[in-house]
């Protein structure tokens, strides 16, 4: 490793790259320098990530999952930039720093871009910004308290349900009503209806509402 570690910080909440920015490049690290540039926005985000895998590739890039590009009414997140970067810039390190905390969201992003680490907003300050990018560079991944008990709470209960009944729940967590979700899922509403069913019959709460399914499924890791 190079004794000047490249990092990105891409985050439409400019104060918060700039701590991170200041709080790393303050850091006195062992054995190497830190220099971290920022882009507020998916657009700059990508278009930093496209010129600089034709340069010198970040050695880490520091991903938020809810962006919206500039002029366009179109919803692009971290997910779709992490994709990038493991497309055109693979040698590059990945963590994601959001403000998700459920179990879904944590492990729906690492199914699809298998990132070298998780950092849950809350639980971020200067020792564990240093020591994730200490772990991340030596021995990947890190992760923060939140974000692992989500990932130890999905593995133990993995076989139970399928990505679609996983996707349900998930959408009855936010209020998605049962005739939106069967759009969301490619299913029947009466195929939806008949899945929450079965859900509430594997949780043990088949007399219990939609609610009691919810709050079962957010106990059990699934949201």
């Amino acid at each position: 490793m190079d004794n000047l570690v490249r990092i990105l910080a891409v985050d439409d909440h400019e104060m918060i790259v700039l701590g991170y920015k200041y709080t790393l490049e303050a850091t006195d690290f062992e054995n190497f320098k830190v220099i971290v540039n920022t882009a507020p926005s998916y657009e700059k985000g990508k278009a930093e990530i496209e010129s600089s895998s034709k340069r010198i590739p970040y050695d880490l890039i520091l991903l938020d999952i809810s962006m919206f590009p500039e002029n366009s009414k179109s919803e692009k997140s971290g997910e779709d930039l992490g994709l990038l970067i493991k497309d055109i810039s693979p040698s590059s390190k990945i963590v994601f720093l959001s403000s998700f905390s459920d179990s879904y969201r944590i492990n729906n992003i690492l199914k699809t871009v298998n990132p070298d680490g998780y950092m849950v907003k809350s639980e971020v300050d200067e020792r564990t910004l240093q020591d994730m990018v200490k772990t991340v560079l030596e021995k990947p991944p890190y992760y923060t308290a939140a974000a692992l008990q989500a990932i130890r709470r999905k593995m133990a209960n993995e076989d139970q349900i399928d990505e679609r009944d996983k996707k349900i729940l998930y959408q009855l967590s936010i209020g998605t009503k049962t005739k939106d979700i069967s759009s969301i899922v490619a299913a029947a509403s009466t195929t939806v209806e008949n899945r929450k069913r079965q859900l509430k019959v594997i949780f043990d709460v088949e007399s219990g509402n939609d609610f009691a399914l919810i709050e079962e499924a957010r106990k059990r890791g699934f949201i």
